[in-house]
């Protein structure tokens, strides 16, 4: 059953709400793959925290008004997690 922000497993709550969103989107990828939901709950969380010790917030904020922004900043991305044959996580961040 796919995640959302309002709907997310019990051991998610304790995340910041950023975090939480990217653990989200990290799990609801690692399930269309294929991954077990315990196994997958794990994982996410632990890249939605790396992600995030990568990726500080500053960063997401938007520019103010007197910032010009190009068009192509305005690509919203998507998260994907796929594991290779050894069953390494490789996630990636795909433009919509």
């Amino acid at each position: 059953m796919p995640w959302n922000k309002h709907d997310y497993p019990p051991s998610m709550k304790n995340l910041g709400p950023r975090v939480r969103e990217k653990a989200v989107d990290i799990a609801n990828a690692l399930l269309r793959d294929g991954y077990e939901e315990g196994r997958t709950i794990a994982i996410a969380t632990s890249q939605a925290e790396e992600w995030n010790d990568n990726h500080p917030a500053e960063q997401d904020e938007k520019p103010k008004k007197h910032e010009k922004q190009h068009s192509s900043e305005n690509v919203h991305d998507h998260h994907s997690a796929s594991s290779d044959q050894n069953g390494r996580i490789h996630s990636t961040l795909k433009p919509s």
